[in-house]
Formats: structure tokens, sequence, C-alpha cells
């Protein structure tokens, strides 16, 4: 029987979500607690892959199980019990045996956190800013991406993707605090790094390094030594899949 599994993790004390060979991902921590709950050989599957030090407000994983879940609560009470405190479930349902968490998902959605001044309550949380940047311009920047679709640029190089080809339906900063101000992003899929790469070209363009055209430029070059560097993995949050 196939059960889908909602979860969140801090990712500051893992490898990523994906297991490796030599660190401890939020997948094998997963895991291990399903089988000694469940007393079954279980794996999962996510809905995508968060890298080293990125977190999951929400994050959806699909296993199947020999033996049905009598008591969800139960079991969902019993996997926090043996996780770590970093990382949660919230809920398992089951479902078809047809649905796959990722395959099945439509989009997912990211924000990443910038702070305007340091914080003892942030640390690993959000990246922290030693500047103020124009986010008016790079609100602007950022309704451009839903313009394009292949944004190899902001994408990983040498990555086993077989496309690069994205639909961006929401990208843009909001504020929230006096302190605090968050770039959200939603699209069908993304690419191995692109978020964090976008925020970093974004950021050139609110430093006034990079013009609105030079940004489409980046872009339409589908280069990604043209684009901005990658921003700390700390600010990075998954917070939404929808299916």
């Amino acid at each position: 029987m196939r059960y889908f599994i909602t979860l969140a993790y801090c990712g500051t004390n893992y490898c990523g979500w994906q297991k490796q060979p030599n660190g401890v991902s939020v997948q094998q921590m997963l895991t291990d607690a399903l089988c000694m709950v469940l007393r079954e050989s279980v794996s999962v599957v996510a809905a995508g892959r968060t890298d080293a030090g990125v977190h999951a407000a929400k994050m959806v994983v699909h296993c199947d199980v020999v033996q049905p879940i009598d008591d969800v609560s139960r079991c969902v009470s019993r996997l926090n019990g043996v996780l770590p405190c970093d990382i949660v479930v919230y809920d398992i349902q089951p479902v078809a045996d047809t649905l796959h968490a990722r395959f099945d998902a439509v989009s997912r959605r990211y924000e990443y956190h910038v702070l305007l001044r340091k914080s003892p309550f942030a640390v690993n949380l959000a990246w922290c800013l030693s500047f103020v940047p124009d986010f008016d311009a790079m609100n602007a920047a950022a309704t451009v991406l839903s313009e394009y679709s292949d944004f190899t640029s902001f994408s990983k190089t040498h990555t086993d993707v077989k496309t690069n080809i994205c639909t961006i339906v929401d990208a843009h900063w909001e504020q929230r605090g006096a302190y605090e101000w968050v770039f959200c992003i939603e699209a069908n899929r993304f690419l191995r790094n692109m978020v964090r790469a976008v925020v970093g070209t974004l950021i050139e363009v609110g430093k006034g390094k990079m013009s609105l055209e030079e940004f489409r430029q980046v872009i339409e070059s589908r280069n990604r030594c043209a684009a901005g560097m990658s921003v700390p993995a700390c600010g990075l949050f998954l917070v939404d899949v929808k299916y």
C-alpha cells in the first residue's frame, strides 16, 4: 500500500535530502525511522531534492509498505519520537498506488529569506546582508523570469537532467517585517541550484551592477558563467508542493 508523508526539516545538519556515502541525509534519517517503526524494509521517494543546508517547511514523499498502517496518528507520533528534533512528520495519508510524489507534483514553491540586519534568532535560517539592495529593481527583474522557459544560465553544470526547461508561474520579492525580505518563486520544476543562482543574479540588479536588459541577456545567453553567484543555502526553504 502506498502512503504520502508530509514532513518538514531544518537542513543545517544534513548533506541534503538525498542519501550520500559521506554524510547524513534527511532521506536516510526518515528511512531509518520508518523501518524501525513499521518493522519492515521501506524506501521513500521525495517530491524533490534539497541541497546541503537547504530547509523544507513542507516536503512530500511516498513509500510503499506491505502491512497497512492501522493507526496513522499513532504512527506519526512514534516517528516523531524516533526522529531528531530538526525533522518532523506532520501527516501520513493513504493514496492510490499509481500516485507518485515526484512525477505527479504540478508545482513546487520556494522562498529565499534575507535579513537587513544581524539576528541571533535566524542563524542558518536566512542570509544577512551588509547592504540594502534596490528591491523595486529586483522585483522588476523577477517579473521577467515568467517570460522565459530555458533556465540553463541558472543551472548547476554537468547534471544528469535531460532538459533545462521550466515554467515559472510566480516570482517576486516581498517584505516581512522591518528587516526581512523574502523571494518567492513557484514553478513546475526546478534545476539544481536554480533558486540560489536566480537570487544571486537578482542581487546584482539590486546593487546596480546589472540592468534589467542585462538580466534578460543573462537568461538568453544560457551560460551559467554570465549569471550571478550562488547565494548561501541557509536562506532557502521548500515551502509547498502541489498535486
